[in-house]
């Protein structure tokens, strides 16, 4: 390993890798450790993070003793313009670059069939990750990140909207709900990279367990079925132009329902990010990995139902080993 596992308290030095089209992570995640330039920020190609970086006060900025110290982009102008906006020292010119530099790596892409190629070298190196969602979306893909974990490979994997404070008080007791028989969470976008923001804000709600899904949709407009062990069903309608998916999900249960609105984004990543430093200092996963290869498989059978006629796969087909 290129460090002690854990970390410890040590100043923690953290690298970024991005950007890809439509994700603006390496601005708003390096800011939320480094503070940002204001002015330049403004400038940015995704105008709802200063919208909402503007709206808290300065010292809810930074992370306990880490840092943002080195960036690379695909872009050599893009890194440039991240490290100018989030205050960030090191632009290098290769990904490889940063190991023996930073203490870890945030892969900020969200694109799952690259992040095999791009997490490699630092995970061949002993560099601890946290890898955008969604972690794969293939199940070649699936089997060499949960080889690398077999083999003592430290790296976590999520979605922001795992951590949504609307939807905190429901995972922690939905007692008034009743037993939960079905949910709808839309989504926007591509199922490859946002159908995880749905199965991950739903996922602490139920648990293990998820049996089967079936995508009836297209491309541009999937409709999916999910069914859970304890006798619920999950319907994701997720279709590219339909933003306003992002602060909805019904629950439905036995004896009530609930329509849970969201909207603080800043809270979701920034707690996401915490519990990513926590897990450098300490070796403390924020959830066990089980969960992250049943949410990746989810995310691999969707789309496999969809390029098969619409069938329904069992999770079980999907090997993670």
């Amino acid at each position: 390993m290129a460090n002690p596992w854990p970390l410890g308290g040590k100043e923690l030095k953290i690298g970024v890798l991005g950007l890809t089209e439509g994700n603006g992570h390496p601005y708003s995640w390096s800011a939320m450790f480094n503070g940002y330039d204001k002015a330049r920020m403004a400038k940015c190609p995704f105008p709802g993070i200063p919208a909402y970086l503007d709206k808290q006060p300065p010292e809810t900025m930074g992370n306990q003793g880490a840092r943002v110290t080195h960036i690379h982009c695909d872009s050599r102008e893009d890194a440039l313009d991240v490290a100018a906006s989030s205050l960030i020292e090191h632009v290098v010119e290769r990904p490889e670059d940063m190991i023996g530099q930073v203490d870890a790596v945030i892969c900020a892409t969200d694109i799952g069939s690259e992040h095999v190629r791009r997490c490699r070298p630092f995970i061949e190196a002993g560099v601890p990750m946290l890898i955008d969602k969604p972690m794969v979306d293939n199940e070649q893909d699936l089997r060499q990140f949960v080889r690398w974990r077999d083999e003592g490979a430290s790296f976590i994997s999520s979605s922001s909207m795992r951590y949504h404070k609307e939807m905190e008080p429901y995972y922690r007791n939905h007692y008034e709900i009743g037993k939960l028989m079905y949910i709808c969470r839309p989504m926007c976008k591509k199922w490859e990279t946002y159908g995880i923001h749905a199965l991950e804000n739903i996922f602490p709600l139920l648990g293990l367990g998820f049996e089967s899904i079936q995508n009836t949709g297209t491309l541009e407009r999937n409709m999916l079925h999910i069914v859970h062990r304890e006798g619920c069903d999950i319907h994701i309608p997720l279709s590219a132009g339909m933003y306003g998916a992002f602060k909805y999900c019904l629950l439905v249960g036995s004896a009530e329902s609930k329509a849970v609105s969201t909207s603080d984004s800043y809270y979701s990543f920034k707690k996401q990010l915490d519990l990513f430093v926590r897990y450098l200092r300490t070796g403390q996963e924020p959830f066990p990995f089980e969960e992250t290869v049943e949410l990746m498989k989810l995310v691999i059978g969707g789309i496999r139902s969809r390029e098969e006629g619409g069938r329904v796969v069992r999770l079980d087909e999907i090997r993670e080993r």
